[in-house]
């Protein structure tokens, strides 16, 4: 327990160290950082201008790790994500380039402005932490991230993301607009300088990768394990629901309820964990019918609803017996 409780409080300083560039959104933050010792992807959903960029390079540079951004547009290729041979004249040999995935943090921007082919390459590359080129593997470093933005009011020159491959996102997040004491003080700091320029790493790639371990040793009892897979089977019957949730679904549900309990310095996941994360993973990975999108219903109204009517198990200790 004392191991968890310590390093529950390094994530917490991480937190903090992001928040001296992204203000006021620390449940954001704090979703990103579950995202990442979960070992999972995030897709960023917002408006220009709100800080989605900044967080992800806070993010790697508070953890030291490496990154690397690629704006996407028609013209990426799919070669520009994954790499390509080039032959070498000198040694008679074909050498590998390495792509912009080859990287731990890796901000896919504007991943909606992009052909489906590129982002199809994505899949890989979220999926199995590597990329395959001309019938080679290579493995990408760990700890890998994914975060992909896009702006969810443009639809002229944007390709929606299939199904397949929003099922690959971990989380969904969106910052939204500060609040008005928050804006203020974001006009006084960043006038006077950036503080992205002079944030320091309070933890590094090798802590994350044992976080990551640890977070998977935590203990999740099987009445909580019922309770994840009776909310996920409801979004398949569910009336307005034309797509419910995988049972890739499911398994987010419950890393990212073990990663929140680790985030409290908890060893054992309890029903408020699994409650907190419900939304974050399953809104994005459900298809909502036409007569829902008339009656003006979101996939976050849909899943509150049904987490309102799944009984909650009540057991006297969820602590590993």
């Amino acid at each position: 327990m004392v191991y968890i409780i310590n390093n529950s409080a390094q994530l917490k300083k991480i937190v903090d160290n992001v928040e001296n560039v992204i203000v006021g959104k620390r449940n954001s933050i704090e979703l990103a950082i579950i995202a990442l010792i979960s070992n999972g992807h995030v897709l960023l959903e917002d408006v220009p201008g709100v800080g989605k960029t900044s967080l992800v390079s806070a993010l790697s540079k508070s953890i030291s790790a490496s990154f690397k951004r690629i704006q996407f547009t028609p013209d990426v290729l799919p070669s520009d994500i994954t790499g390509f041979s080039i032959f070498n004249q000198k040694t008679g040999e074909f050498e590998f380039r390495p792509g912009t995935a080859m990287c731990q943090i890796l901000l896919a921007d504007e991943i909606n402005r992009t052909s489906p082919k590129t982002q199809s390459s994505l899949l890989e590359v979220m999926e199995e932490n590597q990329v395959t080129v001309d019938g080679t593997t290579y493995k990408l470093p760990k700890p890998f991230m994914v975060l992909a933005t896009q702006n969810p009011i443009e639809y002229i020159g944007t390709y929606p993301l299939p199904e397949a491959q929003m099922d690959r996102f971990f989380i969904k997040i969106s910052l939204g607009y500060p609040q008005q004491g928050e804006e203020v003080y974001i006009l006084s700091r960043f006038l006077e300088d950036n503080p992205l320029e002079t944030l320091e790493a309070v933890a590094t790639s090798d802590d994350i990768l044992q976080i990551q371990k640890d977070v998977k040793q935590v203990y999740i009892d099987k009445t909580l394990k019922n309770y994840v897979v009776d909310i996920v089977s409801m979004t398949r019957k569910n009336q307005y629901i034309a797509l419910g949730a995988s049972p890739r679904g499911s398994i987010a549900v419950c890393r990212a309820a073990q990663a929140w309990a680790y985030f409290n310095g908890r060893d054992y996941v309890i029903p408020e964990d699994i409650k907190k994360m419900l939304l974050p993973t399953l809104s994005h990975r459900i298809v909502l019918k036409q007569e829902a999108k008339l009656k003006k219903m979101s996939s976050s109204d849909i899943l509150t609803s049904i987490i309102e009517k799944v009984y909650i198990p009540l057991v006297d200790n969820y602590e590993k017996k």
